[in-house]
């Protein structure tokens, strides 16, 4: 798909035309001075990191509301401790911010905390459009999942999307962070393959050091090597030299066949830098429609 472009090196399009972004609890302050160059709309997802508790995500989701953005809760399955917890901090966010959209994953524990096992479980329950959710985000894993084989995930998102539809909910996929276009689109064509229509928000680092890059991608079981880092234009033997998303979002911009690929938009992962992450997308692709 050859996208319009501001000049040579700033595609304005598709990809980028209703991005959207991710901040944790902490991330209040950084989203408030990073404001004036996110366009209006743009979905932010707040995520359920250990250690954070309730009030703060709840906090978090209403900072984004009032700035004009649209709040997208995390829901961690495996971390919610019991069903009780789960509608309490449904029940918060109905009263204090008032939500559409929310994002479901089974999360990273071994076992559960609780009595979800998965996101599946989360769905199946039906609290979600009981508090006004009318689209859910599910993971997606374009470069694979470091516990998980191909089949078990290609079924769990079969059962999750047919689980939003049976309850009249939309859906999309949003992808783990990824450095690889040719695994994204491989990734892209096969579930495009199997009967997968729903849109995809692919995941993309912004930009950071290398080594954080790659510490990162260690933690989440992305596939971080000499040819990730060859990918960024960036040597080995400079790891704290700063690496930003541009060629893998080109690439893709160039490659990506919406009769091949469907309907793809981008989310960025700012790895704690909120701000920069902002002004990269802002400098690079200009004023962006959400």
């Amino acid at each position: 798909m050859k996208l319009a472009y501001a000049d040579q090196h700033a595609p304005t399009v598709d990809l980028i035309q209703s991005f959207s972004l991710e901040m944790t609890a902490k991330d209040i302050e950084s989203l408030t001075d990073a404001a004036p160059l996110i366009p209006a709309g743009t979905p932010i997802s707040v995520t359920y990191l250990p250690g954070e508790e309730m009030p703060a995500r709840v906090a978090a989701a209403q900072a984004v509301k009032n700035l004009g953005f649209v709040p997208v809760p995390h829901i961690s399955a495996r971390r919610v401790l019991s069903r009780d917890d789960l509608q309490q901090f449904l029940a918060m966010l109905d009263e204090h911010v008032g939500i559409e959209r929310a994002f479901v994953i089974a999360g990273d524990p071994a076992s559960p905390m609780g009595p979800y096992e998965d996101a599946l479980a989360i769905i199946r329950d039906g609290l979600l459009p009981a508090v006004g959710v009318r689209k859910v985000g599910i993971s997606g894993y374009p470069e694979g999942h470091p516990d998980i084989d191909k089949p078990k995930l290609a079924k769990a998102m079969h059962d999750k999307i047919a689980a939003l539809s049976d309850q009249g909910l939309e859906a999309e996929i949003m992808t783990q962070f990824a450095f690889d276009a040719d695994a994204i689109l491989v990734w892209l064509e096969r579930i495009r393959q199997e009967g997968v229509t729903i849109p995809v928000r692919v995941g993309v680092p912004g930009p950071a050091s290398v080594k954080k890059l790659v510490r990162f991608a260690a933690r989440c079981g992305v596939g971080a090597s000499a040819k990730v880092m060859l990918k960024y234009g960036t040597s080995i033997t400079k790891l704290l030299s700063t690496a930003g998303p541009e060629k893998l979002i080109e690439e893709l911009a160039d490659r990506i066949d919406p009769s091949v690929h469907g309907d793809v938009l981008l989310h960025f992962y700012p790895f704690g830098a909120f701000v920069d992450t902002a002004q990269f997308i802002a400098n690079h692709y200009g004023t962006a429609k959400a």
